[in-house]
């Protein structure tokens, strides 16, 4: 399935967004605090993020990664960077696509995500937000960004600074986790959500907070912002020819081109 929204009035549409999730008490009340939240999270989850991303999936390993990417039009020779990098799961694909891992460059706010990436030799990692990414302007081809919509603080923020440092026709590559449209998919994946996937992060919480983690992602992809924000913000952001695919119902790519 394809959504496809116009570009005319982007600058007034009521879409609009800043935040990509309101507060959630049961984590934090405000920004600074989730900030501070996600940090040690992402920190003390890190040795086993691997692990369970290989064990529970989501429909969503190196294989589907790799076709996003291509969809979103990545190809040989881009300058690649990787925002909310993680443990490498997107950059590893790209650095093969790319075919010169050099090419690509991976940023996130977590030094335990960082230590615990693996990425081919030459892939650069770095720490650094998506609202402020350590590179100048227009230095990219392609940015791409993994499950990660929902940790930011600021989607305009965000998106301004993506816009920043793309190259004039560049293209952005963001995929999501997005709620189900029908009530009782949106049970089914709940249930799946909070009581499978966090009773196997319990069995393998070797570091901290693994099961917590998977919990807050469930909580945190009920109650993100709907579809129709991130493509109005993308648009307001200096993004054209903005799209959405969406595949099983739920895996959301959202693709653009930068003016």
């Amino acid at each position: 399935m394809l959504d496809q929204s116009p570009l005319s009035h982007a600058r007034s549409n009521p879409h609009v967004v800043q935040s990509p999730i309101p507060v959630l008490p049961d984590y934090f009340k405000d920004d600074a605090e989730k900030r501070k939240f996600l940090a040690g999270m992402f920190d003390s989850a890190a040795p086993d993020y691997d692990r369970m991303e290989t064990i529970l999936g989501f429909g969503s390993g190196s294989w589907y990664r790799r076709q996003a990417l291509r969809r979103a039009g990545l190809v040989a020779g881009m300058q690649v960077v990787d925002v909310a990098v993680g443990t490498g799961l997107v950059a590893r694909e790209a650095a093969r696509i790319v075919g010169e891992p050099q090419r690509v460059v991976g940023v996130d706010p977590s030094a335990g995500m960082l230590k615990n990436a693996k990425v081919p030799a030459g892939v650069r990692l770095l720490e650094g937000r998506a609202e402020s990414i350590p590179f100048p302007d227009q230095s990219f081809d392609f940015l791409s960004m993994g499950y990660a919509l929902r940790h930011i603080s600021s989607l305009s923020v965000a998106f301004h600074e993506f816009h920043r440092v793309l190259r004039p026709g560049a293209r952005v590559c963001i995929l999501e986790i997005t709620a189900p449209r029908t009530r009782i998919a949106r049970m089914l994946l709940k249930a799946y959500m909070r009581t499978l996937v966090v009773s196997v992060g319990l069995l393998f919480n070797r570091s901290g907070d693994t099961a917590r983690l998977w919990r807050y992602y469930w909580d945190s992809i009920e109650a993100c912002v709907p579809a129709e924000g991130v493509i109005a913000t993308l648009q307001h952001c200096g993004f054209d020819h903005v799209r959405r695919q969406v595949h099983q119902g739920i895996f959301s790519e959202f693709q653009a081109i930068r003016c």
